[in-house]
């Protein structure tokens, strides 16, 4: 045998791997996982068309060819291995006819490998060339993962909305920020890293999805991001030596700083927590077609409200209301969506009830735009 690397790594490793390869595909090398070998290392590596995927672990490794296993039949069995050792090497040469062989404990198997010719090149940056990936910058893995996920949630599922089925990454002088929108709302998360370059790059959301799994096991590493021609490449090689590439959307958000609100009639500091769990019981009793919660905001106060097939319930909660009393409605999802980012301490600045009121929290980067149920049409007057 030509490697030996522990299973629970192996298996750990492969969860990513598993997100991306397909179990089918137009293009059936898709659903095949590649791996080769140099000494001390096992490299693995797939792709979906969209997002390409490579992680090196270290193993008791000699030098092995690029070669094709079928990807899932490979997933089950790694999982299922009763050893804490996998052992892989070539049964017999690679191409047509090769096998890889697996064993671990008492377990023995050959898997025939698929020829490598044909399978698409991995746009991941090799090294410090720069290359095709001109524009390079470096930041906390954690705080990307922060931004990304505080507005994940505003971006639509719906394939008509184009580009808001992403996220747009913005670089510039003055710092890095994540914005999501689908027309409706809008959530936008500033980090305060100045960045050596000024651009803007649209991340499908699914492929976002599966930048914050690998970020998220990057134990704190600094994340390496280069920007190229239609591909955002990561880099995690402080860490376990991930790099990913995921092909962008083609344009940018419309000018979405016209429809934050920059005025308020009136101000609202309250808990968040206490305002989260009355909006998720008063909103059961909500109508099912728009789900409406009405807020009724006075002096000392936010008294909630909702009424549907099953009855009305109504709850108040102590708030700090600076302005007149006013009424407004929203759609109970959307502004608990909005407020779930939000730590102990929710602001509300209301614009007013037929207009976007604006939410964030305490000494955060966090901001998101929400539309009044009474607002007729969309937040951006027309969507994209």
């Amino acid at each position: 045998m030509n490697i030996t690397v522990p299973k629970k790594l192996l298996s750990d490793q492969l969860s990513l791997l598993e997100r991306i390869v397909p179990s089918r595909s137009a293009n059936p090398l898709y659903t095949y996982l590649g791996l080769y070998a140099e000494e001390g290392a096992l490299i693995l590596f797939g792709t979906n068309g969209e997002v390409d995927l490579e992680v090196r672990l270290p193993a008791e490794a000699q030098s092995l060819p690029r070669v094709l296993v079928p990807a899932q039949p490979f997933f089950q069995l790694v999982r299922s291995l009763p050893g804490d050792l996998v052992a892989l090497g070539l049964a017999s040469e690679p191409g047509q006819g090769g096998q890889l062989e697996l064993s671990s404990g008492r377990f023995r198997t050959r898997l025939s490998l698929a020829p490598a010719e044909g399978y698409p090149e991995l746009l991941v940056p090799e090294g410090e060339d720069k290359g095709a990936f001109p524009l390079r910058t470096r930041m906390p893995s954690g705080e990307l993962v922060k931004a990304l996920t505080h507005v994940r949630y505003a971006a639509s599922n719906e394939e008509y909305r184009a580009i808001f089925r992403g996220v747009q990454l913005e670089f510039s002088p003055q710092g890095f920020r994540a914005v999501a929108s689908d027309g409706y709302r809008l959530a936008l998360y500033d980090l305060p890293l100045p960045q050596g370059f000024q651009a803007k790059a649209v991340v499908p959301a699914r492929s976002v999805d599966e930048m914050v799994r690998v970020l998220k096991g990057a134990d704190g590493a600094e994340a390496d991001l280069a920007l190229g021609e239609g591909v955002l490449a990561l880099a995690l090689e402080g860490g376990s030596g991930v790099r990913m590439a995921l092909r962008l959307m083609e344009g940018e958000f419309p000018d979405y700083q016209r429809v934050i609100p920059q005025e308020f009639a009136l101000r609202v500091q309250v808990e968040g927590e206490a305002l989260r769990e009355a909006v998720r019981r008063v909103s059961v009793l909500s109508d099912r077609q728009n789900h409406r919660v009405d807020l009724l905001l006075e002096e000392g106060r936010i008294l909630l409200s909702a009424e549907g097939d099953y009855g009305k319930g109504q709850e108040e909660v102590p708030a700090q209301v600076e302005g007149p009393g006013m009424a407004v409605a929203y759609n109970a999802r959307y502004l608990l969506e909005a407020l779930a980012p939000v730590g102990d301490r929710a602001h509300l600045g209301i614009s007013g009830p037929t207009s976007p009121s604006l939410i964030w929290g305490d000494g955060e980067g966090y901001r998101a735009v929400v539309v009044p149920l009474r607002v007729e049409g969309e937040v951006w007057g027309g969507g994209a």
